[in-house]
């Protein structure tokens, strides 16, 4: 169960295809792209334990990388190509990386780090995939490298940082096997138990490659020895048009590509043969209750969901046949077991909300971060974790979310969750999205502010604004609804779907 393997035993067949430029790589290509880049960094002096960071869009490299840190003994930190220079400055010096490989896509920002490069002193190396003036060049150095394995052949890991929505982001530490790589990869054995994930895959990736998920099983259906599919950026129809044109069996996206699939006109969602579909799998946010029923509608009982986070402490499943009975629920868990628990980290009864724990799962810790490891525990009952969501669980364990605990609003005493409120306000027609959050109120301490990105620009003003508040009233109690509500042409998330309400808050709360 890896990519050697398949390299060995049938070659030709494709392991990753990128449709905006028609590229193939091959298995057995793959294995000698992936040797060469280990030789390259072996070049570039380093050795089992160290670290490498990538800023990278979706390209063939991004795999090449991954897997010759896989088998060279390093730990490989991804990073989103959102980020500004300072940003990843913060990263690599965090992570003691000692090279940084960054893509074209991020010219710019290279040039920065370039001008900033004596504030990452542990940093040895910056080469260019593709082309950068002034930085070697990735793909020359690795053209000189051997095809065969390195010598030192050691299994190495990946350390994710989360996106950093409430604070500097965190290195999502967890301990390397070790041993030889060609060694059964723990997630697509997990994966392929519960999708349709084989040799005969044909996966389709329409999200950017250093979130944890994407990457997770785009590598997870290579161990296995199916096709990847990756998109550059996502593109509600030719996302369709792509499963008809590859015969894509497996997918997986997130509720806002929902959305944007759904807002499609019916003759163009109509257009194309999508019967190839076997499973379509969505993460990373909650997805609102009417959407995810319109989508089985149109696919069939073929959504599944999972929830849970890079730091592994959990896995929570449901299929459409559970969903549909229980609507809103993201399923049971088969990794970790849940635990709703109060401030102070007692549990709470069955159907109370609160603090959502897991225990029995991976061991993690924050790089470089005691304080917030210790804080991801309960203190009240040793080995339980929690990311930081909220939620409760019916008699028969499914959980239903709430939202971050981060993000509750508290307004007179009464604790609302924004996610409720954003889950409905996207529903409306006119709304393309919407972001949720409390703003100062002199008497109530906080009070809801809505966000939207109107459908059709022309429809931001008062009017619009006033209709929302109204419509929200009519369908949830007064105390949850928008008291006034702001319009941009476009919402800072990411391409996971994570809305980024740092950014939005940080305008309305005083610096202090």
């Amino acid at each position: 169960m890896h990519p050697r393997i398949h390299a060995q035993n049938q070659p030709v067949s494709a392991a990753l295809v990128m449709p905006a430029t028609g590229e193939t790589v091959t298995y057995g290509e793959l294995e000698s792209r992936a040797n060469r880049a280990a030789h390259a960094l072996r070049q570039l002096g380093l050795g089992i334990g160290d670290t490498v960071a990538m800023a990278c869009d979706n390209r063939p490299e991004f795999f090449d990388l991954y897997w010759a840190t896989q088998r060279a003994g390093l730990t490989l930190v991804p990073m989103s190509t959102r980020l500004k220079a300072d940003e990843i400055a913060y990263i690599v010096n965090d992570s003691g990386a000692k090279a940084l490989l960054i893509s074209e896509y991020l010219a710019e920002t290279a040039q920065e780090l370039e001008k900033v490069r004596a504030s990452m002193p542990g940093l040895n190396h910056i080469c260019a995939l593709g082309t950068i003036d002034s930085l070697p060049d990735w793909a020359s150095l690795c053209a000189s490298q051997p095809a065969a394995p390195i010598a030192d052949e050691r299994n190495g890991v990946r350390m994710a940082y989360s996106s950093g929505t409430t604070g500097r982001p965190k290195g999502i530490r967890h301990a390397g096997p070790g041993g030889d790589p060609v060694q059964p990869n723990t997630g697509a054995l997990l994966f392929g138990k519960l999708y349709p994930l084989d040799e005969s895959t044909v996966y389709l990736s329409p999200a950017p490659l250093y979130h944890a998920a994407p990457m997770g099983f785009t590598t997870a259906v290579q161990s296995l020895g199916g096709t990847c599919i990756v998109m550059t950026k996502f593109d509600p129809e030719e996302f369709l048009a792509e499963i008809e044109r590859r015969r894509v069996t497996v997918t997986q996206v997130v509720p806002t590509m929902f959305i944007r699939l759904l807002k499609l006109p019916e003759e163009v969602r109509n257009r194309y043969d999508l019967s190839s579909l076997k499973s379509v799998i969505h993460a990373a946010a909650p997805c609102p209750v009417p959407v995810k029923r319109a989508m089985i509608e149109w696919l069939g009982p073929i959504i599944e969901e999972y929830y849970a986070g890079t730091e592994g402490i959990s896995h929570v499943i449901i299929n459409s046949t559970e969903w549909l009975e229980r609507p809103g629920s993201v399923g049971r868990a088969i990794v970790g077991q849940i635990h709703i628990c109060d401030d102070d980290g007692s549990e709470l009864p069955i159907g109370e909300t609160g603090t959502i724990y897991f225990g029995g799962g991976k061991q993690f810790n924050y790089h470089n971060d005691p304080v917030r490891t210790a804080a991801a525990g309960n203190p009240l009952h040793p080995g339980w974790t929690t990311m930081g969501d909220v939620g409760r669980v019916d008699e028969e364990g499914y959980l239903f979310l709430s939202d971050r605990k981060d993000f509750m609003i508290i307004s007179g005493g009464v604790n609302i969750y924004p996610q409720e409120v954003e889950n409905l306000l996207v529903t409306h027609p006119r709304v393309a999205d919407a972001a949720v959050f409390g703003v100062p109120h002199p008497d109530f301490g906080e009070e809801v502010k809505a966000i939207v990105q109107p459908a059709d620009w022309n429809d931001a003003g008062m009017p619009f604004e006033q209709e929302l508040i109204v419509w929200c009233r009519e369908r949830l109690a007064d105390v949850k609804c928008p008291r006034s509500i702001d319009f941009e042409t476009a919402l800072p998330r990411a391409e996971t779907g994570k809305l980024y309400k740092k950014e939005l808050k940080a305008r309305y709360w005083p610096a202090t």
